[in-house]
């Protein structure tokens, strides 16, 4: 058999030809071997269209591969992510395939439905190819291209080095003035206390703002004002020029009050789902992958339509987007390097159950994840052994023939 480059790429073989009357073995006549040439053409033909199915497929999936890992050389933090999310899709998917009861015993994968969920697990966040490198990999309120907060370090060592040297000026003025000596010690240790209390004052400011740097779960209102109160104090800028401690934009970034994004960040952030949507719907997809808009731009959506970017309620997603958002939300929890990203404080809580209890996933398959232990299974895979807890089952409430928030968290993993 050979391809239309005339090279070889299979071989038909027929043997011992028998004569119709008697049953011997003979030779092959002209007819057979034009016949057996024309099956072998058409033979060629068919091996050739699959090995070049079976390349674009390769082809398509090395490009997919290659834009994930650019997405995933962005940050230390989520480095990984758009490699796991499939993992635990396919997972927790073939849980939910293999339930026999309760309502999602009708769920039903064919091989083709499974090689269309893997492709939308792979491109699940490809719209972060837009997303800033320094919005992505934002660790503390004040990074962009670097911390700002050693600029900040550097205008409060201005302010204590014109403490120190008001206290040398006021000294040089006590001695002008012709007091005695046992009043001019006083009035000295009085300007020089003051000072010095100035100066406490100051470094204590300076590791306030540090703190605030970091972020965290929850920024107090009072912590708010007292950013802004620092703000306010004066000092001679490069130019010699006297200005406000903190510009507008440094007070906005300190006074986050969850995590280390701004309003604006975080609406950046969100737009990676609106950009993957939108590139997805772009391709012309083959009848067999039409879905995969469908299910890679679902995973931030909640039950509740309380989701992003198109608000969809349970009922208008399909299990495949619904298993996603599992997926996708148990990998950021687990991720070894992933709970260290302080911006994402204002959309993770410390009790991973809570996800299921407020709306944000579903239930039915939340039971699935728990009975069947893709938690485990997943944590065994891909979770450093330090990572792993022992979890307590009998602590989650799973009823497989009831649909009900439950209580419980959806893991035993340290957060």
């Amino acid at each position: 058999m050979k391809n239309h480059e005339n090279e070889i790429i299979g071989v038909l073989q027929l043997i011992n030809s028998q004569d119709p009357a008697s049953g011997e073995v003979v030779a092959f006549s002209d007819a057979d071997q034009r016949l057996a040439e024309s099956l072998a053409s058409q033979a060629a033909i068919a091996l050739t269209n699959r090995q070049l199915i079976n390349q674009l497929e390769a082809l398509f999936e090395s490009f997919i591969a290659m834009i994930n890992t650019a997405i995933d050389e962005k940050s230390p933090y989520t480095g990984g992510h758009c490699q796991r999310v499939p993992e635990l899709t396919m997972m927790l998917a073939e849980a939910v395939n293999e339930t026999n009861e309760g309502p999602l015993s009708d769920f039903d994968m064919s091989d083709r439905d499974r090689y269309e969920l893997k492709i939308a697990g792979l491109l699940h966040d490809c719209g972060k190819v837009t997303t800033p490198v320094h919005v992505v990999d934002k660790a503390t309120k004040l990074e962009s291209i670097f911390d700002r907060i050693h600029l900040v370090d550097t205008r409060f060592e201005v302010l204590k080095r014109r403490c120190r040297d008001r206290i040398s000026e006021n000294n040089a003025a006590l001695q002008r003035q012709g007091l005695d000596e046992l009043s001019m010690r006083e009035r000295g240790n009085q300007l020089e206390q003051v000072y010095k209390a100035r100066l406490r004052q100051l470094e204590q400011d300076r590791e306030f703002l540090r703190k605030c740097n970091i972020g965290g779960e929850f920024m107090p209102p009072q912590a708010q004002e007292h950013v802004r109160k620092i703000a306010d104090y004066k000092w001679l800028d490069q130019s010699g020029n006297t200005a406000h401690f903190l510009t507008d934009d440094e007070i906005e970034n300190l006074s986050i009050p969850r995590g280390t994004l701004t309003v604006k960040e975080r609406e950046i952030i969100n737009y990676h789902i609106v950009a993957t949507i939108k590139m997805l719907e772009a391709l012309p997809w083959p009848k067999h992958l039409r879905h995969v808009p469908e299910y890679a731009g679902g995973h931030h959506e909640r039950m509740d339509g309380k989701g992003y970017p198109r608000g969809l309620t349970r009922e208008q997603m399909s299990v495949q987007a619904r298993v996603m958002g599992i997926a996708d939300i148990f990998e950021a929890l687990t991720a070894a390097t992933g709970l260290t990203r302080r911006q994402d404080a204002d959309r993770i809580p410390a009790n991973p159950g809570k996800f299921k209890e407020e709306g944000h996933i579903d239930p039915d398959l939340f039971d699935v994840f728990i009975r069947r232990k893709v938690y485990r299974r997943y944590a065994e895979q891909f979770l450093d052994a330090n990572q792993i807890d022992r979890v307590d089952e009998s602590k989650i409430r799973v009823l497989p023939l009831r649909r009900a928030w439950r209580q419980g968290s959806a893991c035993g993993l340290r957060a």
